[in-house]
């Protein structure tokens, strides 16, 4: 056995174990291109080629196959805690306005501060919107398309109108 073949082993077998401990689906890759490596070795005495069949199987393993593996492992994934809440209906328990820095909603019985995706649209209480996303500790929400139609929607009176600001006097 070949040095070489034997050096592939090692990064092969490092790979292996660094994707057991961290299951982070990187190192997998990785281990692969070591595969590959260990294989060419047998044939191909030149290390340089080694290396550059090792990042190259290993970069394509990693850019072609992981959003698969990802899509595929997280499927049966249950969302956790705050993740859980995107999609899901609120109430509106005090008007947002984003303008003025104001808005609340109730989900599954706790309270959230809460934003809209666009600045300048006023939500009135009691109107039920979609979650759309997280930020840090704020809800961004949308009016539910059920009442798109019905809720008519107001502009934000902190908006200022530079056409109509009038010079004040001191």
């Amino acid at each position: 056995m070949s040095e070489q073949f034997v050096f592939w082993l090692i990064v092969l077998a490092a790979c292996a174990i660094v994707e057991l401990v961290t299951m982070g689906l990187t190192s997998v890759w990785f281990a692969g291109g070591a595969l590959v490596a260990a294989v060419v070795s047998l044939f191909v005495p030149y290390f340089w080629v080694q290396v550059i069949i090792f990042a190259a199987v290993s970069f394509g393993m990693l850019i072609f196959t992981k959003p698969v593996a990802v899509k595929y492992f997280n499927r049966g994934r249950v969302k956790t805690n705050a993740e859980s809440l995107i999609g899901q209906r609120a109430i509106v328990v005090s008007e947002i306005d984003n303008i003025k820095a104001i808005g609340e909603v109730t989900v599954q019985g706790l309270d959230w501060s809460a934003r809209t995706e666009t600045d300048g649209i006023v939500i009135p209480e009691k109107a039920v919107v979609v979650i759309k996303k997280i930020e840090g500790n704020k809800l961004i929400v949308d009016l539910d398309d059920s009442l798109k139609g019905v809720i008519k929607l107001e502009r934000s009176d902190a908006l200022l109108d530079p056409g109509v600001i009038e010079e004040q006097e001191d």
